[in-house]
């Protein structure tokens, strides 16, 4: 090889592996997204969970970029998006989910892969379902709809689900939004807890102490009822299309059980499902395997 195409490859090559932190308006708010890869190449959107941001992706998107146009945006409330206030903004999964629409729709995605993680899933789901002709596979890591999927560390939110009262809402919120639960979501059913970087419940509870955002936390945690009232919707939906699907699960996860991934398979047969000895956050310690198993998986895709 000459040296001048040397030189194009390796340029090629650092140009797919920087990372761009932007910024677009959907529906009126601003939504920060983080993007690399060529956008020439196949698109994939990462959509994170509770109570995280697209900084959970920090290090498989280097992994993904080489080959793909990756797009990880942080949802309404979290991250770096915008979090407007509750009068303003109904902080519920069918909002969240209007408001990656109109991501989307600005973003002028026609087709692409979704990874969807935890509160990801839900939102994630509703998109598919409303844009069925754009989606060409689906990564579901610790991402559930089934049922059978959750652990009894949901009771404490059913109960808020069945009644809708502060003292139930109070218990949530010395729990579920504290640094302890937080850190306790990335540090449980992980081997070997050196290997969760501190920064990464550090930012995320960062953000969740900000003005008012438990409250909106914990207006969402009531709303994820509605989500499992979808579940037949979004199984009607993955017999219905069968859309090419890994499900890539920590399988000591505390909150989503590995039943919910193995069910993936009543609905999509072909469904592919790995187990990775770790906990809900599970590319925070095996980020390689994963993105070695996203990256065979992306590569039998019709795009």
């Amino acid at each position: 090889m000459s040296q001048s195409k040397l030189n194009l490859k390796n340029e090629t090559q650092q140009s797919a592996s920087l990372i761009h932190y932007r910024k677009i308006n959907a529906n009126g708010h601003n939504i920060f997204y983080r993007e690399a890869g060529s956008k020439d190449a196949p698109t994939v959107l990462l959509l994170h969970g509770y109570p995280t941001s697209s900084h959970m992706f920090r290090n498989l998107i280097p992994i993904l970029s080489g080959n793909y146009h990756v797009i990880a945006p942080d949802l309404p409330g979290f991250g770096y998006s915008d979090a407007p206030e509750r009068k303003q903004f109904d902080y519920t999964f069918a909002n969240m989910a209007k408001t990656i629409q109109g991501f989307i729709d600005n973003l002028g995605l026609k087709r692409f892969a979704i990874y969807v993680f935890d509160y990801g899933a839900p939102t994630g789901y509703r998109l598919a379902m409303a844009n069925p002709e754009k989606i060409t596979g689906i990564i579901s890591q610790n991402g559930n709809a089934y049922v059978e999927g959750l652990s009894s560390g949901w009771n404490p939110i059913q109960k808020y689900w069945e009644h809708d009262t502060k003292e139930n809402r109070d218990a949530l919120r010395s729990t579920f939004v504290t640094f302890e639960g937080t850190k306790f979501q990335y540090l449980e059913g992980v081997s070997d807890p050196s290997l969760i970087a501190p920064e990464s419940y550090t930012l995320d509870q960062f953000f969740l102490d900000r003005p008012d955002s438990k409250e909106k936390q914990l207006d969402l945690l009531r709303d994820y009822k509605s989500n499992v009232a979808l579940y037949p919707k979004f199984q009607e939906y993955f017999r219905t299309y069968k859309p090419k699907f890994l499900a890539v699960w920590g399988k000591n996860d505390p909150f989503f059980l590995p039943a919910g991934a193995e069910a993936y398979k009543k609905d999509i047969p072909e469904a592919t499902v790995k187990f990775y000895d770790t906990g809900h956050f599970a590319l925070e310690t095996h980020v390689k395997e994963i993105g070695a198993d996203i990256l065979k998986f992306l590569d039998i895709l019709s795009w």
